[in-house]
């Protein structure tokens, strides 16, 4: 696994870089060796705050996986992510070994390596459906309606690019923004 460590409002010393690496390739064991698997460890401390925000991001050839903790002590902080990332696989084991061992992210992972769940598994329920009419706006015109709405999210086709997007606010109080890859044609 590759790392690349970003601190924000702080210096990535030596130590630090080597600290969270240390703490860090214990997740190394999931990965296949043949998978080119980027771990990206964003960490920051906030001005008038001494709490430490960790957010670790593995990106796989199939998948994603993030944690995100917030700590006084920033390798406590590191230690908790690496915790919830492992409960983050191992509940992904028991799917993907239900359903698709063989195929898609199932081949990018070592399910010997992780541990079983230890708790029984809820089945996953789709608890209410619900059909939106896509409409083409803007970004900023479906932040507004998203507001208006009091919706922490907003689907809509974005008529700058054409693509279909998904606005949402963040914990930080910003806005965030998902894209499809593939375009749309809204003739």
């Amino acid at each position: 696994m590759k790392y690349q460590i970003v601190g924000r409002n702080i210096e990535v010393t030596d130590s630090i870089n080597s600290a969270i690496t240390k703490k860090l390739s214990k997740l190394d064991k999931y990965f296949r060796q043949s998978e080119e698997v980027l771990c990206r460890v964003v960490f920051r401390f906030y001005k008038g705050s001494d709490e430490a925000k960790v957010e670790v991001t593995i990106f796989s050839k199939d998948t994603t996986f993030r944690a995100e903790v917030k700590n006084k002590d920033l390798y406590a902080a590191v230690d908790l992510a690496v915790d919830k990332l492992t409960g983050q696989l191992r509940k992904l084991k028991t799917q993907l070994k239900r359903r698709y061992e063989h195929e898609g992210i199932g081949k990018s992972l070592i399910f010997e390596a992780i541990q079983e769940e230890k708790q029984e598994e809820e089945k996953a329920t789709t608890v209410r459906t619900k059909t939106v009419k896509v409409k083409p706006i803007t970004m900023e015109n479906a932040i507004i309606e998203m507001e208006s709405i009091g919706h922490n999210f907003y689907l809509y086709l974005d008529t700058d690019d054409e693509k279909m997007s998904v606005v949402y606010k963040r914990e930080d109080g910003g806005y965030g923004l998902i894209q499809a890859d593939t375009e749309i044609d809204i003739k």
